[in-house]
């Protein structure tokens, strides 16, 4: 079983409990070591809560890469579920100390910075894995698998929209820890709803399809009055091979949820999948609809691999949440044993997946500006060859 740690996750954290249900599901990995909130107090109380080591519970990032890389049985991997700033800065530390790395989206709040972080993966043997943790569900392994066997023909069309109503309102004003951070430009970055949910709609339609942006043209807006950062995006997209699409993003979709959907059209048939119906995916080929769920007999190897329980019992968010961690675990002990897995065989998003996010926030921000198309073509640096 692989030890890990993690940095972030304090009192109040939503994400950080999400990573520790999911790290841990599978029974091959558990938390040993923290430094969970900037404040060193905090971080005590969340470290003894979870029953660690006191000499395991860290008051800083930096003391614990240090601490961790000095002892016998430190820590395989670190998990970094930070407010956005932070990624950048924890994340090097951690690489440079020789860990491997897991890391929530978006990557950095820099292109320059993400970069960074790929010539830093592609140079030394660590395992970074960007969780996009939509890619694990098995209804989208099915859709990705039926995309690869050209079962849709030619991609011409790619639809994806995530919307929620959650920010509907100011609701940062009233000191609510998840709306503050996610809407301070300080702590998010450049973009708010592009940023927090975009970067998961653009993974997810590049995940299935395979395909690329080649150009954009983007309309990001604040809605609601005296906040920052964009709370609205609407991006027409051209992506490789002719295909064309739309990504909408938006916070302020009064009455949402979390309505992330994906819809692929291609010149023989056509896929349609709801987030909120994470079991569920429609085919359609020949004027004929199918309904397929996940769980069942007919399924490609694929989907049926990262399925855990029957037909009738819900799989969803946690669970593909669980599924990037057994990838990673799965990768991190190939390479404790001598192997070095292809990019080919990372069946989980990788820091040059995290760049590909940031560059389309830059892109999309450029193109607000000028009102115009603009290039988004773009390789991460020293990305291995497919």
């Amino acid at each position: 079983m692989l030890r890990f740690g993690m940095v972030g996750g304090g009192p109040g954290s939503f994400i950080g409990e999400v990573h520790l249900m999911a790290a841990s599901l599978d029974g091959q990995a558990h938390l040993v070591a923290g430094a969970f909130s900037s404040d060193p107090a905090k971080s005590k109380t969340k470290g003894h809560e979870l029953g660690l080591d006191p000499n395991r519970i860290y008051g800083t990032y930096q003391e614990m890469a240090q601490a961790e890389a000095a002892r016998e049985d430190g820590i395989d991997f670190v998990v970094i579920v930070t407010p956005n700033h932070l990624h950048f800065d924890i994340a090097r530390v951690f690489l440079e100390a020789g860990f491997h790395v897991v890391c929530d989206k978006p990557l950095t709040t820099t292109l320059e910075d993400a970069e960074e972080l790929c010539r830093v993966v592609a140079e030394g043997r660590s395992v970074f894995v960007v969780t996009h943790n939509y890619t694990g569900y098995p209804m989208i392994k099915e859709a990705r698998q039926l995309v690869r066997e050209g079962r849709l023909g030619r991609i011409r069309r790619i639809q994806v929209e995530y919307i929620q109503g959650w920010l509907s309102t100011p609701l940062e004003q009233t000191g609510q820890r998840q709306a503050v951070w996610r809407t301070n430009p300080t702590q998010a970055g450049i973009a708010g709803a592009l940023g927090d949910i975009g970067t998961h709609a653009h993974n997810l339609a590049r995940y299935v399809t395979g395909l690329e942006v080649e150009e954009l043209y983007a309309d990001l807006t604040t809605f609601v009055e005296g906040r920052e950062l964009d709370d609205d995006a609407s991006l027409l997209l051209r992506w490789s091979d002719g295909a064309r699409g739309t990504l909408i993003a938006s916070q302020i979709a009064y009455g949402e949820e979390n309505g992330l959907t994906l819809r692929v059209y291609g010149t023989e048939g056509s896929i349609a999948w709801r987030q909120e119906e994470p079991e569920t995916l429609m085919l359609k080929i020949d004027d004929i609809t199918t309904i397929s769920r996940r769980g069942t007999a007919e399924l490609s190897e694929m989907a049926q691999r990262y399925s855990r329980l029957p037909p009738g019992h819900p799989e969803g968010f946690i669970e593909g949440f669980a599924n990037l961690y057994q990838n990673a675990v799965r990768t991190i002990e190939a390479q404790k044993a001598g192997d070095h897995p292809s990019i080919a065989d990372l069946d989980f998003p990788t820091v040059w997946d995290g760049a590909r996010g940031v560059h389309l926030i830059e892109r999309a921000l450029e193109s607000t500006r000028s009102g115009g198309w603009v290039d988004a073509r773009y390789t991460p640096p020293q990305e291995p060859s497919q």
